[in-house]
């Protein structure tokens, strides 16, 4: 009997970010890129998500090769973590190569990986695998989706897209090539839901540049401009008004800087003679000639545009009239952080100009129409709506049901670690392997888990108390203490007869143990625990963590 073609992926769905597939047949594996996500707000402490490797890991000598659709963090970023496991070589497009090199420095592993660049039109033998690279439209430079050629059939794996019939550089999406594969027949289709449930057409990259152009125009205030640092034909677009309007160009922001080094060495940006000078520099020159680029559009906490906001940039300080635009909407969950710093600029006078007032974003991900497009050209005979939350996945399984027409038997909705498997004739969900998150906290990769969370959680919301009491080793009588310290539950010096009262809990509960002649240390910690809990909930309907300390003297 042939082997089944299993595609499996390991982020991606049911959520936004973390993006990782493997296509697997017979003994061969590929793995479509390794992405990352952020952390939501109750997870305290924590850097960056990634997915669980452990499946990568195990079959580390089937992988034959990854593939990278475009430089996104939610595609890229966790590449370095994985490599530091699997051998095998990486494939991308100039861009996004480039973007990686990054990481691999910086993490100390550019010797060890084979990143070999490729170009649209480009395949690629992987064992069984054969992968040939399409251009497409995002909002990143050399994007691509892939149409992954098995011995069953040909997969068509989007990435991240949408269709710009009017791009900055690079050409409209190749449809053409799309439309070839839909004529000669494609088993599977993987295409990214991110915006399926926003009627019409993405807007094209290149109608932000009126809008930049009228706030521009007749400005003479500083103008401060933030988006995201990967978007290089939105900094293009900013470069050559600012450029046209005499205003010299600074960049702040590491990886803004990054991103601009890469696609300038690359070819991808072209900078007017004589616009760019040093953030340093901005002081010394009028205001109507400045045009700041910084990182920050999210709210994040060491952002650039944070910095200034709350004045801890060492070179830039946000002065009143200074026209603030915000050239990017907030990614869901981030609206808090945003809403922080815009509201910290406007308490220093600065002019905030955001989405609301002028299309000043649009989106990298397609919309209903160009959806269906994609989908009347490639007619596959299987779908798996990919990239998105559950409703997302769920309402572009409608559209291909309802519009396209499609048999809902032939759509599959998968889920983090579950293995759909594939015939020619067949597709179904059969069995799971380990997923899920693992947490990067500074150095440690994995070594902050859900117990240690939920403890992370407890302290920021009830705080603690610390008991500590002195013990004869001999007799179990109590030397010294009950002492009570308490970290983010009350402030003591106001709170004075409290802790005298849960001192005195303390005392009672070691005399009811003295009595009862309990000399084991941990069942005495654990009835402290339990009455000085039950005490302090009657007594303020507060739950901090309880650390009894013993020293046994």
């Amino acid at each position: 009997m042939a082997d089944k073609l299993k595609i499996i992926s390991l982020g991606g769905l049911n959520e936004i970010g973390k993006n990782l597939t493997v296509y697997e047949y017979g003994g061969d594996m590929i793995v479509v890129d390794v992405g990352m996500g952020f952390p939501d707000n109750d997870m305290y402490g924590i850097d960056v998500v990634i997915p669980d490797f452990t499946y990568l890991i195990q079959n580390r000598d089937r992988i034959r090769a990854i593939f990278i659709t475009h430089g996104h963090e939610d595609h890229i970023g966790a590449i370095p973590y994985l490599m530091r496991d699997v051998n095998a070589p990486i494939y991308a497009t100039r861009m996004s190569a480039g973007l990686i090199k990054l990481k691999l420095d910086e993490h100390r592993l550019s010797d060890k990986v084979k990143l070999i660049t490729c170009e649209a039109g480009e395949t690629v033998k992987a064992g069984r695998f054969s992968v040939e690279f399409i251009h497409i439209n995002h909002s990143i430079a050399d994007a691509v989706a892939f149409a992954i050629r098995t011995p069953i059939g040909v997969c068509v794996h989007t990435g991240d897209f949408k269709i710009d019939p009017t791009p900055i550089q690079g050409g409209m999406a190749d449809l053409t090539r799309l439309g070839e594969l839909g004529n000669e027949g494609v088993l599977a289709l993987l295409c990214d839901s991110t915006n399926v449930e926003r009627p019409g057409f993405t807007k094209s990259e290149r109608s932000v540049g009126a809008s930049f152009e009228a706030l521009f125009r007749g400005c003479e205030e500083r103008i401060i401009v933030t988006t995201f640092a990967s978007n290089i034909d939105r900094i293009q677009q900013i470069i050559n008004i600012a450029a046209k309007y005499g205003r010299k160009v600074a960049v702040t922001g590491r990886s803004m800087e990054n991103a601009m080094k890469v696609s300038t060495e690359l070819g991808y940006m072209s900078i007017p003679a004589g616009t760019m000078v040093d953030v340093a520099q901005i002081k010394s020159l009028p205001k109507n000639k400045v045009c700041v680029i910084s990182t920050g559009s999210q709210g994040e906490t060491m952002s650039a545009l944070t910095r200034m906001a709350f004045n801890t940039h060492r070179q830039v300080d946000i002065q009143p009239g200074d026209r603030v635009i915000i050239s990017a909407s907030a990614i869901p969950g981030n609206e808090d952080s945003v809403g922080n710093v815009i509201n910290e600029l406007y308490r220093r006078e600065a002019e905030v100009v955001n989405e609301r007032e002028l299309p000043l974003h649009v989106s990298g991900h397609a919309c209903q129409d160009e959806l269906k497009i994609m989908h009347a050209l490639v007619r596959p005979k299987f779908f798996i709506p990919v990239h998105g939350e559950q409703r997302h996945l769920k309402t572009h399984a409608r559209l291909a049901r309802d519009v396209m027409g499609m048999d809902p038997r032939n759509i599959v909705i998968s889920d983090v670690g579950k293995v759909i498997e594939l015939t020619q004739s067949s597709v179904k969900l059969n069995g799971t392997v380990p997923a899920g998150k693992v947490f990067v906290d500074g150095y440690g990769v994995g070594d902050v888990g859900a117990v240690v969370l939920r403890d992370r959680q407890h302290l920021a919301q009830d705080g603690m108390i610390v008991v500590v009491v002195s013990m004869s080793g001999e007799d179990g009588s109590v030397i010294s203490g009950p002492d009570i310290i308490t970290r983010g539950f009350v402030y003591v010096k106001e709170s004075e007869e409290l802790m005298e009262e849960l001192r005195q809990v303390a005392v009672d509960v070691l005399d009811r143990c003295q009595d009862r002649h309990i000399r084991d240390w941990s069942t005495i910690k654990s009835e402290m625990k339990g009455t000085l809990s039950n005490y302090l909930y009657k007594k303020t309907k507060r739950n901090p963590m309880i650390l009894p300390v013993i020293m046994e003297v």
